[in-house]
């Protein structure tokens, strides 16, 4: 029996090191599927389950007796490939990518036909050093698919990303090995890729547990701060996120500018279309105004037809902002549904340079703002007074594109109203 030895004796065999790796492999699989079976809106849990039964497979039929079991060694040493395939397709599945099926096999289908050519399936070491690599590829691609995460979990995140890069690392090191000493890698590979194998099943494990746990935080938390039918910001998350970022911007002396948006005759669009109409309605205007600003912007549903947006930027940037998202929704509010609705939005802004947050007073003066341009005619939008300039109101008509691009220069209606000049 090959076993691996020091200077002080005999330290393992290599049938108990892979007995032990299937073993862990094993465990590890039925943990993640019965995970699965738990939480079912998880899929990733089935590939990554999949992935480490498979594995556990694979080394099982390399540790097994020869009269045990006649298959081949290179099917179960490319199934034990294929496991890091689905192991990568899981992870794109849990990022809510399409898993590749076909590339999570292609390692496999390399090996298979890589080992029919003599030079390396006469040599230990080297169909080891070609394992290696394909291992190592696959890590770097899991690693590379975690990088995309946008999402505010950094301790994870960096957990998530460094552990596949380590680990990779890790199965090159015997490539190296084999390089500089053939003679070591070619008698005991196997003893080390089960050793690697344990490390690696244990890691990836607890990476995948970690991105789960993430998963579940992020949709509660999800939860509880956005509004359910629009996905946009509720009011508490809104108030929350506005006070910090005037808190920023007050502390460089820059400004905010608020605004405040109301669906123009959304009763009536409600009683005579329904209620269906109504919420397609509000889903529409969300998704115009996410489209309409950067990402830095802050966007909410304070409740029924009423949104508010806040922005680092001054009055003049504002208003581009405002009308280029009135213009937007005019058009994208004319047919909802296959209906023709004609909705329409009229917006307040107010701004402030404060560097202590004063939203609620922002929110009064955007709503006397939006009072006005409803009263003006609707479909526009209004400024309101600078409370620390006392600069005059102005109220914006529905106007040619060209116009969102310079600001309005406003004049006295009949009815007493700001309108802009022809």
């Amino acid at each position: 029996m090959l076993v691996v030895t020091s200077q002080q004796g005999t330290l393992l065999d290599i049938p108990t090191l892979v007995f032990a790796a299937a073993a862990v492999a094993g465990f590890l699989g039925i943990l993640l599927i019965l995970t699965w079976v738990q939480q079912r809106e998880v899929k990733a849990l089935a590939w990554w389950g999949a992935a480490y039964l498979i594995g556990a497979s694979a080394i099982g039929l390399w540790g097994a007796p020869a009269p045990l079991f006649k298959i081949p060694p290179q099917w179960a040493e490319a199934l034990f490939l294929a496991s890091f395939g689905l192991i990568w397709s899981g992870v794109r599945q849990f990022r809510g990518r399409r898993p590749l099926p076909h590339m999570a096999f292609s390692g496999a289908l390399l090996w298979l036909f890589v080992r029919q050519l003599p030079a390396v399936s006469d040599l230990n070491g080297g169909r080891f050093g070609l394992g290696a690599v394909i291992v190592a590829i696959y890590t770097v691609f899991i690693a590379i698919e975690l990088t995309r995460e946008r999402r505010k979990a950094h301790y994870s995140r960096a957990a998530a990303i460094m552990v596949p890069v380590f680990y990779s690392g890790v199965f090159l090191i015997p490539l190296a090995l084999w390089i500089f000493m053939p003679a070591m890698v070619a008698h005991r590979w196997l003893a080390v890729l089960a050793l690697e194998s344990i490390f690696y099943g244990v890691g990836t494990a607890f990476i995948v547990l970690l991105m789960v746990k993430d998963h579940h935080v992020q949709f509660y938390r999800k939860a509880a701060t956005t509004d359910s039918l629009t996905g946009l910001l509720n009011r508490g998350a809104f108030l929350d996120a506005a006070c910090k970022l005037q808190t920023r911007q007050g502390a460089r002396g820059l400004p905010v500018t608020l605004l405040m948006f109301d669906l123009d005759h959304f009763k009536s669009v409600n009683d005579r279309f329904g209620h269906a109409i109504g919420d397609s309605v509000l889903k529409i205007f969300a998704q115009v105004a996410l489209s309409s600003v950067r990402s830095t912007d802050i966007v909410a549903r304070l409740g029924g037809e009423e949104f508010v947006a806040m922005v680092p930027e001054p009055m003049e940037g504002a208003q581009l902002v405002a009308e280029r998202l009135r213009t937007a929704y005019q058009v994208a509010g004319t047919t909802v549904d296959g209906i023709a609705v004609g909705s329409t939005v009229s917006i307040g802004l107010a701004s402030s340079s404060k560097a202590a947050p004063d939203i609620d007073s922002l929110l009064l003066r955007a709503d006397a703002a939006l009072y006005k341009a409803k009263h003006g005619g609707r479909n526009r939008f209004c400024c309101a007074e600078d409370a620390e300039n006392a600069a005059p109101s102005t109220v914006r008509d529905p106007v040619a594109a060209e116009h969102a691009l310079r600001p309005p220069v406003a004049r006295r209606s009949k009815a007493g109203d700001l309108v802009p000049a022809e």
